[in-house]
């Protein structure tokens, strides 16, 4: 087992142990928080920014994929470095990323600085787990604190789509970065005063083409699906990018295998409940996020609420998560976890398959329905996953357990984005050129019809500038067309997560 180095008594460190989970627990807070307080902004940048859908895949993505590939990575650092200043390292990058999103003047600008977020993110994740395990020397209160800190990530995406509905409300989209500053600086300075300086006294050598492979390969898969819609999902690119895709990712896995110091020790992986989390979370936060980027357009671009009236309708989800979450924990550990998370996946299916039958002159109940479906059955999903992962390890395999587990999170929230905003956008741009009003768009100009098919969005504001009945004409196609690729994503969704409830059922221990 690695031995931790302390500064400081025991005693004090003793006395100062929960501020200190606090101050961890704030920073985990803050990276749950960007999974979704950016969903509710997303409609008003392609308003600002003439954002296409791919470049809204790749905004919220750039963030997944830096956290998702870069967090086991950086246990490792932190553990050379230090985790407080890796922690501290990460809250400042984190802020100085979110200054520059905040003031990006185009697409591409943001999705960087969303990408050093993402890098931000990583550094803070597995050095705060590492420090809290530090600091609680005592199993019992140690796996009290994990609970207390994993909760964090939970809270930070049930407040996100209020929060980011208010500040959209008052101020303009950058707010919703902007608010990390504050949070992220206080942090680091509470941080440098209050936590002890630790790291492992034995050390591995960083795995530095570990990263570089697991980054390449998610990064390639991810342009592919999001470029299919424009590019086709035949076409030589979007092949070659699977391909290459794949490829980078085995060479990962066979790295790894055969690595003296690897990022991600294969062996972690024997803990039946650990592996089966992984996959299970994964899926689920496939589900949810990817579910929540096609609602958000929903809920302004079809049924025309602004952003704040947006965040207030998502409420009910935050709500049900914060409620679901403890609860499903306490089911767990009486009905055993495989039941509990089935029920969960099921629920985000319940919740997709409501979203399927929506209607571009629908009202508000069958969104409202699919969020109280979408928030218990993320709780159910998220909670039992965390708690039978963490559950499984012995103390010296819990740092990169954990890793595991925020990188499931995180690839899962980029696939689901990827995957079923593509599904969504390769219908909706088939439906746009031969559904209704297909003599229209086809008639427009080519730089008008170019950002029509780009997005929803993009033909709300087109259909702005065209006289009379054409404008109306134009702005019911796009919302039909929306509609009609939402339905094919949230129904694809819906067979993804019947087949993870089964597999929850098979794979998860019953106790």
């Amino acid at each position: 087992m690695v031995v931790e180095s302390r500064e400081g008594e025991d005693s004090q460190q003793e006395r100062w142990r929960w501020p200190v989970l606090g101050v961890m627990s704030v920073g985990l807070l803050m990276v749950g928080l960007d999974v979704t307080v950016l969903n509710v902004a997303l409609p008003t940048l392609v308003d600002d920014m003439h954002a296409s859908t791919s470049e809204l895949q790749w905004i919220v993505d750039a963030y997944a994929l830096l956290v998702g590939g870069l967090v086991l990575f950086a246990g490792s650092l932190a553990d050379r470095l230090g985790r407080k200043t890796t922690f501290v390292a990460g809250l400042v990058l984190f802020a100085v990323a979110s200054v520059a999103a905040a003031y990006a003047s185009e697409p591409g600008h943001l999705i960087v600085a969303r990408g050093f977020m993402g890098t931000g993110a990583a550094l803070i994740m597995p050095s705060s787990l590492a420090t809290i395990a530090t600091v609680f020397p005592r199993q019992e209160e140690r796996a009290r604190a994990i609970g207390i800190w994993s909760a964090a990530v939970g809270v930070g995406i049930a407040i996100g789509p209020l929060l980011g509905g208010w500040l959209l409300g008052h101020f303009w989209w950058g707010s919703v970065f902007l608010i990390n500053v504050p949070i992220a600086l206080a942090a680091a300075l509470v941080a440098l005063w209050l936590v002890p300086a630790t790291r492992a006294s034995v050390v591995r050598r960083v795995d530095i083409v570990g990263a570089v492979l697991s980054v390449a390969g998610l990064g390639t898969l991810l342009w592919a699906v999001i470029e299919a819609p424009v590019r086709g999902w035949t076409s030589a690119a979007v092949i070659g990018g699977i391909v290459a895709g794949m490829l980078l990712l085995a060479a990962f896995v066979g790295w790894e295998k055969r690595s003296s110091h690897p990022m991600l020790p294969l062996g972690i992986f024997r803990h039946r409940r650990l592996a089966a989390g992984d996959i299970l979370v994964f899926l689920g936060m496939f589900a949810l996020v990817g579910t929540f980027f096609l609602l958000v357009q929903q809920l302004q671009f079809v049924l025309g609420y602004d952003a704040q009236e947006t965040g207030v309708r998502l409420a009910p989800a935050a709500l049900m998560i914060l409620v679901a979450g403890p609860l499903g924990g306490v089911l767990a550990t009486r009905f055993g976890p495989s039941v509990v998370i089935a029920a969960g996946l099921a629920a985000l299916g319940g919740a997709m398959a409501v979203l399927a039958t929506s209607t571009a002159d629908g009202g508000y109940t069958r969104p409202l329905v699919a969020m109280v479906l979408l928030g218990f059955g993320a709780g159910f999903t998220i909670s039992p996953t965390t708690d039978a992962i963490v559950g499984s390890l012995q103390e010296s395999e819990l740092g990169i357990g954990s890793a595991t587990n925020s990188a499931a999170v995180q690839t899962g929230s980029a696939f689901g984005v990827a995957v079923l905003g593509s599904i969504a956008a390769t219908a909706y741009r088939n439906r746009l050129q031969h559904g209704t009003g297909a003599d229209l768009v086809q008639n427009l100009p080519p730089a008008a019809l170019e950002a029509a098919r780009g997005s929803v969005g993009g033909a709300l504001r087109v259909a702005g500038e065209l006289p009379g009945d054409a404008a109306l004409l134009l702005a019911d196609a796009g919302r039909d067309a929306f509609t009609g690729g939402m339905h094919v994503a949230m129904v694809a969704g819906t067979a993804v997560a019947a087949v993870s409830a089964v597999v929850a059922l098979l794979l998860m221990p019953r106790r």
